[in-house]
């Protein structure tokens, strides 16, 4: 126990681990995946809507391609074999997966693969889901099961680019500061996968993706590149992608000789909408992290906490969204706070390099939230906890940071000036240092990042 920290701290810090992992358990890839796919001998139900059991997809297909791509790839593979009677399986299932979830299970495939960067491993599992993909016939069908990361994880250059021609294009648009809309919108024109590929491949055999977002707003066509769903953007519009930002000179050739062949309508576009491909696609959305926000409203309340939702999609520079949060928490607290109280959020933060520091977003907004808690003179017992629910947040192997009153006393005992360590974006020393990093381990889910706030009121104020 550390000696600077009291009961209620203590308490705080606890209930604040519990709220962040209930919103994980709401975003469990395998009980998502159990509570919308039942069967029995011959018949595959599908709900098409996991809070209404009315609307679902039913039919007695022959045989049942199953597919899965992304963080929770082994998870929901696991989930749909177990309930899938092995002999409607084709062959063994596919589970593609970042190195750190790989995971062994039964009559499935996994494979490992680069992420965040594509690698060679990807790119062998990617003509393998191709493959198995296009075995589909009319009659059976390619279930889908799809996870953040998977854009990554199953790089499939169109024919005539090679692996390395397709991430230096993508590594451009990430150095100029594109944003992930448009970086999507070239990817989706240089793969054979993503923009709707794997449904194009998939026809004339039936379609459904059950999908974990990691998308604010859950886009369909933006998660993990919308593999299964129709793509509204053109050829011009990934050339005009890098026109704009002044780097098509520097795009490889045989990109830029791909791309200006399907402006020329020499190369097919992506399955727009209205494709007839799509009159047998249909998809679920099993987890998200509004979901799992409303999960930790939900575990709030149950703790006795005063839940309200302070933003359901947080977004901007951690350091800056940080300081606005604890002026609007000083604020309530100035003006009297009756009963212990939480502010929850969920989206995803973005970092600007300045240091040669270690950490990510999460762990970047929990030390300028401590640091700027003391400027603003936050006073009551207050707990501030920011984590990825994929439990790795940045380059590091923590999750986030979960900070208290007392932090940055702990951080200056230990000889660490805090906010030295914030403008070196060294925020994993300073949390290491005060005992203050979030450490999950890998989730097996990934529906971006929560943030939890707890406020207790100081005996002033209750008298």
């Amino acid at each position: 126990m550390r000696d600077t920290e009291n009961s209620t701290t203590l308490s705080s810090r606890k209930d604040a681990l519990s709220i962040f992992q209930a919103g994980i358990v709401a975003a469990d890839p395998y009980l998502s995946v159990k509570n919308c796919l039942f069967a029995d001998d011959q018949l595959l139900e599908v709900l098409l809507n996991r809070d209404d059991l009315t609307q679902k997809r039913t039919d007695s297909w022959s045989k049942v391609h199953v597919i899965a791509v992304g963080k929770a790839a082994c998870a929901m593979a696991k989930a749909a074999q177990e309930i899938i009677p092995a002999h409607l399986l084709a062959d063994s299932a596919i589970a593609v997966t970042n190195y750190e979830n790989v995971t062994a299970i039964p009559a499935v495939e996994v494979i490992g693969a680069g992420h965040p960067l594509p690698d060679a491993a990807g790119l062998e599992a990617a003509q393998k889901c191709a493959e198995r993909i296009s075995c589909a016939q009319k009659g059976e069908l390619v279930l889908v099961l799809v996870s953040g990361g998977g854009s990554a994880l199953i790089p499939c250059p169109a024919d005539a680019i090679t692996l390395q021609e397709k991430i230096a294009a993508t590594d451009l648009l990430l150095a100029c500061g594109a944003t992930i809309n448009q970086i999507n919108c070239v990817r989706k024109h240089l793969s054979r996968l993503k923009g709707g590929g794997m449904a194009k491949l998939a026809a004339p055999a039936d379609l459904h993706a059950f999908i974990l977002s990691d998308v604010l707003g859950d886009d369909l066509s933006a998660i993990a590149s919308g593999p299964t769903v129709p793509d509204p953007n053109t050829y011009s519009d990934a050339i005009a992608v890098f026109t704009r930002y002044g780097i098509w000179d520097q795009v490889p050739v045989q990109v830029q000789q791909h791309l200006q062949q399907g402006q020329l309508g020499k190369i097919p576009e992506t399955p727009k909408p209205g494709d007839p491909i799509f009159n047998n696609t249909t998809h679920t959305l099993i987890g998200s992290n509004a979901i799992s926000v409303d999960a930790t409203l939900k575990a709030a309340v149950s703790l006795g906490y005063q839940a309200q939702l302070y933003d359901a999609h947080l977004c901007g520079e951690a350091r800056e969204t940080a300081e606005q949060w604890v002026r609007n928490a000083k604020c309530l607290i100035d003006n009297g706070i009756a009963q212990p109280l939480a502010l929850l959020a969920g989206g995803e933060t973005t970092v600007t390099l300045t240091g040669t520091g270690r950490g990510g977003r999460n762990q970047e907004m929990a030390l300028a939230f401590a640091i700027a808690a003391e400027r603003y003179g936050l006073s009551a017992d207050w707990t501030f906890l920011s984590g990825g629910t994929d439990g790795r947040d940045g380059p590091t192997d923590a999750a986030g940071g979960i900070v208290d009153q007392d932090s940055l006393k702990r951080m200056r005992r230990a000889g660490i000036e805090p906010q030295a360590m914030l403008d070196n974006n060294d925020s994993y020393t300073a949390l290491q240092n005060s005992q203050d990093l979030l450490n999950t381990g890998a989730t097996g889910t990934n529906v971006a990042d929560l943030q939890v706030l707890l406020i207790h009121p100081t005996v002033t104020q209750t008298t």
